[in-house]
């Protein structure tokens, strides 16, 4: 068994998360001070955004060095500790990985942008003429014109300071004037060969694996990215032989595609196939108002369109990988954006009973605000009110750092009754809790882990509840959840002990069950001679 299959994931934003040396951004000796906390939680692996050497245009995603930590977070040795920390206490450290760019400040692409040929001049994506018509290429976001004397256009990756890397083109659309290149030509391979380079790097250090950022967007013209797996292949099947225990997990969204990639793991996305904002988000993320999400008590969810992604990509995940679903992350607004702590809690009901790796994002598990209309934060824009410093307590700067107020690298949120860590631990109820409760109830129960077996019940035509079965070869148990504002009675194989429950249930004889509002459990099925297409239409509203 590898770590992975054990794990449950805290992301951490590191410049928000706990200043050190009093200078108003988080850093890696901050993140070491609190692995206790991390822990005693419950965690045991920690996903920490790009802390390399940068400009800070997209908040580090523009590496502009990525052998070196960036000197506001610390040094390589200050990184080398928290690895050799983490690991003294049985946890894991994942860094992110950016593959597809680099900073326009990066010296391999000052050197690409010189007119003389050169080692560099093919590790960039550039036209052979600065007026070249490049509206065919896809995959490309945006062009860099006139900004040196080279002749020619650089694609980018998102925001103009990010120049792609060249990994070649797999359908050639400009045949007359050969800038595109394949895969297999030099300047791509020179751009796979010096990713394993840095991965092996860190992991010689210490580090345990990769989240690869945009991991599918590699090759251009990859309409159905099979070029782009073929790459993924060559690296992981790499990196896997030389560290065996390494994990890697892409940002992709469709695992169909990214574990026969041979990472271990890929992430549910608020874009793709995978239907993730059916969930815990409006269709449209910046609609705070409308409340369709699933969790949201006003009962207008609705999963039909992802159980049935779901499940096409758990079957494929049963061949090998895992599929994390996260909670959050540091590009999407906060969970409570769109629900309160009442469907917060039912919402990591779901989370911590679900196959695959759960990922935390830092503060959600206190069910800190996303703070709307902040002003934008290197390239951070609407996503910046979900990037705001750690609530720690209630002492200055909500123990986040002891910097002036000024210096701080984002606003505390200014809410009086803001949630923060100490508060929420003393309250048997609260938010933090929970999921600590829900953490130890996964880690206690092998029928609810990682890769333990998964089917829906099927509720035919109606929407809620949402139930499941997990299984073993030794137990099977029932998750029930109703997070909208009507009772539901439903008919279900018979169970035993009630082993969780968050808000008020009610359990009638036999098999039959009523699900208060706002609720949801856990139990034992003690008489499982039903499959779950045998209890389909099981349900009904009352």
């Amino acid at each position: 068994m590898r770590w992975i299959d054990n794990a449950v994931f805290y992301q951490i934003y590191p410049q928000s998360f706990k200043d050190s040396n009093g200078d108003g951004i988080g850093d890696i000796q901050g993140i070491i001070s609190k692995l206790e906390y991390i822990k005693e939680t419950g965690f045991n692996a920690i996903w920490i955004n790009p802390c390399f050497d940068s400009p800070f245009m997209d908040a580090g995603y523009d590496v502009a060095n990525f052998y070196k930590v960036a000197p506001r977070y610390g040094t390589n040795e200050d990184l080398r500790m928290l690895f050799e920390k983490a690991h003294s206490m049985d946890m894991y450290i994942l860094l992110d990985l950016v593959p597809g760019h680099t900073s326009y400040m990066h010296p391999w692409f000052k050197e690409s942008m010189k007119q003389e040929k050169n080692e560099y001049s093919d590790r960039y994506i550039w036209t052979d003429y600065v007026g070249r018509d490049t509206t065919t290429v896809e995959g490309v976001t945006g062009w860099l014109r006139g900004i040196c004397d080279r002749n020619g256009s650089c694609a980018v990756n998102y925001y103009a300071s990010q120049p792609a890397l060249n990994y070649g083109f797999a359908e050639i659309t400009d045949k007359e004037n050969h800038w595109q290149m394949k895969p297999n030509e030099q300047g791509p391979r020179k751009n796979v060969d010096e990713m394993k380079k840095i991965m092996s790097f860190w992991l010689d250090m210490g580090c345990d694996g990769f989240r690869v950022d945009m991991a599918g967007s590699l090759v251009k013209n990859d309409y159905g990215q099979e070029e782009t797996i073929k790459i993924w292949q060559d690296i992981n099947g790499y990196i896997h032989k030389k560290y065996p225990n390494a994990v890697t997990i892409s940002e992709w969204g469709e695992p169909t595609r990214s574990l026969r990639g041979e990472f271990d793991a890929d992430f549910l996305l608020s874009f793709g196939p995978s239907h993730y904002m059916d969930l815990f988000r409006n269709a449209n993320m910046l609609d705070f108002e409308s409340n369709t999400n699933y969790f949201s008590k006003t009962g207008k969810g609705d999963l039909t369109e992802f159980k049935k992604a779901y499940m096409l990509f758990y079957e494929q995940a049963k061949n090998g990988g895992v599929i994390c679903i996260p909670s959050g992350n540091h590009d999407l607004p906060r969970m409570t954006a769109y629900m309160d702590e009442e469907d917060i809690k039912l919402a990591f009901l779901f989370l911590f009973t679900m196959p695959g790796v759960p990922f935390i994002y830092y503060g959600d598990e206190i069910a800190m605000k996303y703070i709307h209309s902040i002003p934008s934060k290197e390239g951070g824009y609407y996503r910046t009110g979900a990037r705001t410093p750690m609530q720690w307590d209630n002492s200055l700067n909500a123990g986040f750092s002891s910097s002036r107020e000024a210096e701080l690298y984002l606003p505390i949120d200014e809410d009086q009754n803001r949630p923060n860590v100490k508060q929420q631990m003393n309250d048997e109820n609260s938010v933090y809790n929970t999921v600590k409760k829900l953490i130890s109830l996964r880690k206690s129960q092998n029928c609810l882990g990682n890769k333990a077996d998964f089917e829906f019940v099927d509720v035919s035509e109606l929407r809620y509840p949402l139930a499941y079965i997990r299984s073993n070869e030794n137990e099977k148990m029932l998750v029930v959840i109703n997070p909208s504002s009507n009772y539901v009675e439903c008919n279900i194989p018979k169970i035993g002990d009630v082993i969780f429950s968050i808000g008020e249930m009610f359990t009638n004889t036999g098999n039959n069950i009523k699900v208060a509002p706002c609720s949801g459990l856990v139990a034992k099925i003690v008489d499982y001679c039903y499959s779950g297409f045998e209890i389909y239409n099981q349900f009904k509203n009352i």
